[in-house]
């Protein structure tokens, strides 16, 4: 799936993303290939994604997610 992950002043990643963990505003969660369409809040916490077999972990502030016909974008603070 692709994956962006952006805030108001830089782009921290696009590309390529095999899963995504996400800290949801009632609990973590990780978005798939092919997963439902969903726009969720997301709190204080990290945010990881894994690509081939590297994976990496970004801390953030709070954000939200949109994942849609295998697209995920997150906006983070």
């Amino acid at each position: 799936m692709e994956l962006a992950i952006i805030s108001p002043e830089k782009t921290f990643y696009s590309g390529k993303a095999e899963s995504v963990m996400l800290p949801g505003l009632k609990g973590s969660f990780t978005i798939l290939e092919r997963h439902a369409p969903i726009i969720s809040g997301l709190g204080k916490g990290t945010l990881s994604y894994r690509n081939g077999g590297e994976s990496v972990a970004i801390p953030i502030g709070g954000g939200f997610v949109e994942a849609k016909n295998n697209i995920v974008t997150v906006c983070v603070e």
